[in-house]
This record gives C-alpha cells, sequence and structure tokens, in this order.
C-alpha cells in the first residue's frame, strides 16, 4: 500500500512544489526573450547568407544593421560583431 502511495504522488510532484513569483515570473521572461534573440538570431543568419551569395552594398547595410541589432542585444559580443563586419566588408571588396 505504501509503494502505492510513493508511485500516485511521484506524477503529481510538479504540481506540489512551492512555485515562487519570482520564479514563475523569470521563467515567462526568459520565454519571451527566447523568442525575440530566435527572430534576432534567425535575421542576422539570413542578412549574412544574403550577403555572402550576391555581394552589394544594399546587402553589406542590411547584415551590418542585423548585426548591430544582435549585438545591441546582447545575442553575439562586441567583437565577433566587429569580426563579422570585417569579414562581410573583405567579402564585398573582391
Amino acid at each position: 500500500m505504501l509503494a502505492m502511495a510513493q508511485a500516485s504522488t511521484a506524477g503529481n510532484k510538479k504540481q506540489l512544489q512551492n512555485r515562487k513569483k519570482s520564479a514563475m515570473k523569470a521563467a515567462r521572461a526568459a520565454k519571451r526573450r527566447r523568442v525575440i534573440n530566435l527572430r534576432r538570431s534567425r535575421a542576422m543568419k539570413a542578412a549574412i547568407m544574403e550577403m555572402k551569395t550576391a555581394p552589394s552594398a544594399e546587402n553589406l547595410s542590411a547584415a551590418y544593421q542585423a548585426i548591430d541589432k544582435a549585438m545591441k542585444g546582447g545575442l553575439i559580443k562586441k567583437n565577433t560583431a566587429a569580426r563579422m563586419k570585417s569579414d562581410l566588408a573583405k567579402k564585398l571588396a573582391k
């Protein structure tokens, strides 16, 4: 009988946890940030690929803008952004 009681409470463990308001709020905020970060990351990668496949001044400007937004949002670091921009500028110069 004891084993059966333990088995039934094991499934309800999530319901029995003490979930603090701050932890739940942080989880919601993380979910929102994740969506924004994915959107920025995909936009940046798409702009970079567009620049690499069809190098032009317009594509370079769009890629720079996407990289700067990703850096500003904390998605990539400052030096990584500078390196990416430098590589794209070299690609256009060729």
